[in-house]
């Protein structure tokens, strides 16, 4: 046997010094173990339970669960970036749920309050003392009620199917001025009975690649909008013009105009800036209109000056971007 870097006979070794040596090994192996249990527990174990705790937390529907880091930036390890990453999960989600929430809450008041007013007319027609022109007035609030719900229905089925991309574009060419004019038509009897200045300022043909379907959308919708916020006797212009690479198009009135802090909500789910015209919409028009123009790669912007001008400018490529991707 080799001891201490001399050969010795085994038979001549002492035999409780054998033991000994054996004890001390065994002490030193059942050390190192117990230590090495302890530090997987406190490293790993532990963390891991206190994540599946979180993660059947966040399953439960509680959102505001955090796991903090356990090591400074410079000596994150695997499971430090396992939680940031997981933080950042938990984060999205609760902004998520609370978005979902704001939306069938406004769904829900939107929709309550034109059934509201039908309701309401419906019974005052059992009214046998109405003249001729009451009763005809209160079936019309009726039929610009059911209008509204109607239309908000199918903006929020429209909105529903391009977030979830289940719309998708069908692009052809087509003649975009065409199109904005035969817009503007549409809007001939609105701005003749406002008194409405109605200036269009278009070239003679742009042909673009794209969805005419959807732009007809972001047409109808800024041409109404415009109308609307216009006094009688003011002003819309619609401008386009065009490059190599986009077609631009403008839509200006000489309205109430927007603040600062409108301007940041205004394509936002169901906001209504101005409060006075919220019976002639539901706020969903110019989130459409967003997520249309996002889908198909063009931009909106918005300038305005407070009761004197609002401006639209929307930007689309003249080629499906898309399609030359594919």
């Amino acid at each position: 046997m080799l001891i201490l870097g001399k050969y010795v006979d085994a038979t001549s070794i002492p035999h409780a010094y054998v033991i000994s040596v054996l004890i001390y090994w065994v002490f030193v192996a059942a050390v190192f173990t117990l230590f090495n249990g302890y530090q997987f527990i406190r490293r790993y174990h532990k963390p891991m339970e206190e994540f599946a705790m979180a993660t059947r937390k966040v399953a439960g529907g509680d959102f505001s669960v955090y796991i903090p880091p356990r090591h400074l930036k410079d000596k994150m390890d695997y499971l430090d970036t396992i939680c940031m990453d997981f933080n950042v999960m938990v984060e999205e989600l609760g902004s998520i749920e609370t978005l979902k929430t704001d939306f069938f809450s406004n769904v829900s008041h939107e929709i309550k309050t034109p059934l509201a007013i039908i309701q309401n007319y419906a019974e005052a027609l059992k009214n046998e003392k109405l003249t001729p022109e009451q009763r005809e007035g209160y079936i019309d609030t009726i039929l610009d009620s059911s209008s509204r719900l109607s239309q908000l229905i199918t903006n929020i089925l429209k909105l529903n199917k391009l977030e979830k991309q289940n719309l998708q574009p069908i692009s052809e060419p087509y003649d975009l001025c065409a199109q904005l004019c035969e817009c503007a038509l549409w809007f001939e009897e609105l701005w003749m009975k406002k008194d409405i200045e109605f200036v269009a300022d278009v070239e003679d043909r742009a042909t673009i690649e794209t969805d005419a379907s959807l732009l007809e959308i972001i047409w109808t919708n800024l041409l109404s909008n415009a109308i609307k916020f216009t006094e009688p006797g003011g002003t819309v212009i619609m401008k386009q013009s065009s490059t190599d690479e986009e077609v631009i198009v403008s839509i200006s009135d000489t309205g109430c105009g927007m603040s600062e802090d409108t301007m940041k909500h205004i394509f936002d789910k169901f906001y209504q800036g101005d409060t006075s015209h919220s019976t002639e919409g539901n706020g969903l028009g110019l989130a459409l209109v967003l997520r249309i123009l996002q889908l198909i790669g063009g931009s909106i912007t918005v300038t305005s000056v407070p009761s004197e001008k609002t401006t639209f400018t929307v930007r689309i490529p003249v080629r499906d971007k898309t399609a030359i991707e594919d």
